[in-house]
């Protein structure tokens, strides 16, 4: 059964913007897409950039470092979704954003 952690308060992130934040001893990439939290795992599936740190437009983030763009709701890859990074469930526990390991 997974454990619920906080990694943020929901005020840390403003809609439209992502984090990288830690869990579980690894690295996670936090979004707020108009007030709902999504967690997807830090890691590009191209070369291993940070998504966390992928300019989000909408619900889709774009990795900084090659273009690989990413639905954030899902974590499938945009130009092939038969293809995605892990997606983690996410909880708002009063102002605790919080992530399951």
């Amino acid at each position: 059964m997974a454990e619920f952690v906080t990694v943020a308060k929901t005020g840390e992130i403003p809609a439209g913007e992502g984090r990288v934040v830690e869990a579980g001893g690894r690295q996670i990439a936090l979004f707020n897409v108009d007030g709902e939290f999504h967690a997807l795992d830090n890691t590009c599936l191209h070369r291993g950039g940070p998504l966390g740190e992928g300019e989000l437009a909408g619900k889709v983030v774009t990795c900084p470092w090659h273009g690989w763009t990413y639905d954030v709701s899902t974590g499938e890859v945009t130009f092939n979704p038969t293809v995605r990074v892990e997606k983690l469930q996410v909880r708002v526990e009063g102002d605790s954003v919080q992530v399951a390991i």
